[in-house]
């Protein structure tokens, strides 16, 4: 049976479906995803655009730099994902909006070299001064 992850924004505005296993579940660090979100580091699923079926159309797109679209939810501000241009056909969400997080066990810092000092992380994935994903 095909694994397939649930979720949505705070509100219930917007709700998606993502099947099969992401490709790679990554914390970043870097400074747009912090602004973004408003957190110091986030944790993305990326998977094949195809994987991913958002069930109600109420998601908002910003374009965070010429290559980078970043959507979330229109009513509620919710970050949903990240797609760049330079990845053609995939999508990152954020593991967040998932109701079962258990199966997004993660395997890297990407951006590590924007790490905030006073964050501490005790781990021994990988860590990539900039992204794992080759742009």
């Amino acid at each position: 049976m095909e694994r397939v992850a649930e979720g949505g924004c705070q509100c219930g505005a917007v709700r998606l479906r993502a099947a099969g296993r992401p490709s790679t579940v990554v914390y970043c660090y870097c400074v747009d995803c912090r602004r973004a979100t408003g957190a110091p580091v986030s944790l993305f699923a990326g998977y094949r655009t195809g994987q991913v079926e958002v069930e109600r159309e109420k998601l908002k797109a910003y374009a965070s730099s010429p290559e980078v679209v970043r959507s979330f939810c229109a009513e509620c501000g919710t970050p949903v994902s990240y797609e760049d241009e330079r990845l053609q056909g995939e999508i990152y969400v954020h593991v967040g909006v998932f109701e079962d997080l258990k199966p997004f066990e993660p395997e890297a810092h990407n951006w590590f070299s924007q790490k905030p000092g006073w964050l501490a992380v005790q781990d021994d994935l990988p860590r990539f001064e900039e992204s794992s994903v080759p742009r």
